[in-house]
Parts: structure tokens; sequence; C-alpha cells
């Protein structure tokens, strides 16, 4: 087997010995430098990478044992390997090498033919090392781009539960807070835009949104067309679920505002917003995805479809937790689809903004 080249520094502090190694090795194709003492030698390697070290122990200033010290206490060296040769042939010199981290050991006066042996067995091992280092760093980076893949679909906590415990992942939640909001009259969008054109503005308006609800702490559970839905209060649950989706709905006023303003639209959002229980669960296995089932999210969808342009609208039991913070005004009664009829209210600020 063709053994690779490789980037060999020979260290002794005898000129003819360096001479015989370094002029053998270049013979072979591998590529040679020298250093004359264990300081220099450090300085190369710290300087620039080899692939294979040839030795000497008895050196002044720094011994080679000195060396392999140094090499193998610093992280970016410690794993070039190291072919000791030496006149110092006693098996206990032997021994204090192989402990410091020396791969092989070999007795001066050498064998040119085994030590070209014992080289290119040692560059190999070396190769091998590297492929299997290459494949465990691309092995981490595809586990870390899968795990950046599963966050998008998932919950944190849900997709380590997940990993855990590959099995039906359903959670009752006692009181959270569910927000749709959708694009008022968005068919007109589609009729005037092309598909591409769609898709950006759509993008680019839903982007704003994921960062809010990052910024108040919400789970994303799904955009639908142009619909998007959030919740407060899992998957941990908290107290101020119902706070934390009023910030997100007031914020996306804001956003909406000025994301008209620099992009020249005319975009008008109706926003519902409910509190209640819910069931949260984990669908699929092939495709997952994490959605809510109950009540309070079909009463959240109603509020947002029969909703005002511009407005948030939220039902009694949202308005219950919001009244002592914010300024809700009174909509009254509203014919709601398999609801009959329920008071809404609409939320207009924070008490704050108001004095």
């Amino acid at each position: 087997m063709k053994t690779e080249q490789g980037r060999v520094l020979v260290v002794d502090d005898e000129e003819f010995i360096r001479d015989i190694l370094a002029r053998q090795l270049t013979l072979q194709g591998h590529k040679v430098a020298v250093a004359e003492n264990g300081r220099q030698a450090l300085e190369m390697m710290r300087a620039q990478p080899f692939d294979l070290v040839l030795l000497d122990i008895m050196m002044p200033g720094m011994t080679g044992y000195e060396v392999l010290e140094y090499l193998k206490a610093e992280p970016e060296l410690r794993h070039i390997p190291v072919i000791v040769i030496s006149a110092l042939g006693q098996i206990s010199n032997m021994v204090k090498g192989i402990e410091l981290g020396a791969e092989d050991y070999m007795i001066k006066p050498f064998d040119r033919v085994l030590l070209k042996a014992r080289v290119d067995a040692s560059l190999e091992r070396k190769r091998l090392r590297d492929q299997e280092q290459a494949y465990l760093v691309q092995l981490e980076a595809e586990r870390e781009r899968s795990e950046r893949l599963l966050l998008n679909v998932l919950p944190k906590p849900i997709a380590e539960r997940l990993k855990q415990e590959p099995t039906t992942i359903a959670d009752r939640f006692e009181e959270v807070t569910v927000l749709f909001s959708d694009i008022v009259d968005f068919a007109s969008l589609w009729d005037q835009r092309a598909p591409g054109e769609l898709v950006n503005l759509l993008n680019a308006l839903f982007s704003v949104f994921d960062r809010l609800a990052r910024r108040h702490g919400l789970e994303k559970i799904k955009t639908i067309g142009d619909a998007y839905m959030v919740v407060g209060g899992l998957p941990t649950p908290r107290s101020d679920h119902a706070e934390a989706v009023a910030e997100m709905a007031l914020d996306i006023w804001d956003e909406v505002a000025r994301f008209n303003r620099e992009n020249g639209e005319l975009i008008q959002m109706r926003i519902g917003i409910d509190t209640g229980p819910v069931v949260a669960g984990v669908i699929g296995r092939q495709k997952f995805i994490y959605d809510l089932w109950g009540d309070t999210v079909n009463t959240a969808f109603r509020m947002q479809e029969y909703g005002l342009p511009g407005r948030i609208q939220v039902t009694a039991a949202t308005c219950d937790c919001l009244r002592d913070k914010y300024v809700l005004e009174e909509r009254g009664p509203v014919l709601i689809k398999s609801k009959s009829e329920m008071v809404t209210y609409f939320l207009t600020g924070r008490r704050s903004d108001f004095g």
C-alpha cells in the first residue's frame, strides 16, 4: 500500500543525523522540516501543521522528554504523532517515552528500512485518525442541523421528551391564552400578485411575528395560509400568559404599521384571543407537528374570524385576565358561529400608555 506524503519534522541537535533523516524522508516523498533543539521544534509546530515528528531525547536546553510533555499538554498539538529516535536504548527510557505520549521508539543507529516502515505506519494511523475526526465533526454538524430542524417544528421541552420517550405526547393545560391573526381581504392580495411575490410578503411579515413570539416567550403553533397562531402558557406553564399574548397583539399593530410604511403596503390584520384549557400534543411520525385542541382554540379562531379590521377582539375570559393592566372596550353581544351570542371586547392599549 502506498502511503500518502506527510509533513514531517525532524528534531535532533546533531546536524549529520538531521541531514540523514531529512534526505531519506525527502526521497520517500515527504515534506521535511528540521529543528536543532526542542524549543525551536515547539515554535515550528505552533506555527505550521505537521503529520509526524521524529524526536531525539538527549538535546541541550530541552530534552525530548520535556518536548513530549509540552506537546501532550497543548490541545492543538497533542494529536501529532511522535517517533522517538534516540541512542538511549534501555527499557526504562523506552517506557518513559511511550508513557509521555510517543507513538513509537527507535534506537540509534537506526535501520533505514525499519524507519521507513514505522514512518509509513505512523502516517497511515494519523491519516485514519484524521478521517475519523473529520467524520465525527461531520456527524456533529448533521446532529446540530437535525436538532435545529426539530426545534423549528417542536418546542424544545417537547423535542427533548420525544427523544427520550418516542411515544404519544399529549398534555392538558388548564389555562393558556391562544391568539389567531389573519390578513384582511387576503383574497385580493392573492389575485393581484405573482405567487413568488405573495410568498415573500407573507414570509417577511410572519418572520416579524416569529421575532415577537420569541421576544414575549410565546410558542408559535403554526401558520395556515394567511393565519398565524401563537399560544402563551405552554409547554411550560406561566401565570402571565394572557399578558404576554396581549403584548404581542399590541406589538403586531405597531409592526404591521411599520411594515406598511417601509414597503408601501396597506395590510390590515384581524386578531382574536381567548383564554382557557387546551390539550396539546405531537401528531405524526415522519412529519411532526405540535398542535392544540379544545374549545379555547376554536373560540380564539372565531374571535379573529368575527373581528374587525385593525382590532384585537378578546373573549370575556381573556378580558378578566387583562382588565387590571390593559384598556378594554366592550363590543357587546356578537353572533358567533357554533357559539350563538357572545359578549366580546376590544383590546385597545396598555393602561400605562393612557396615564
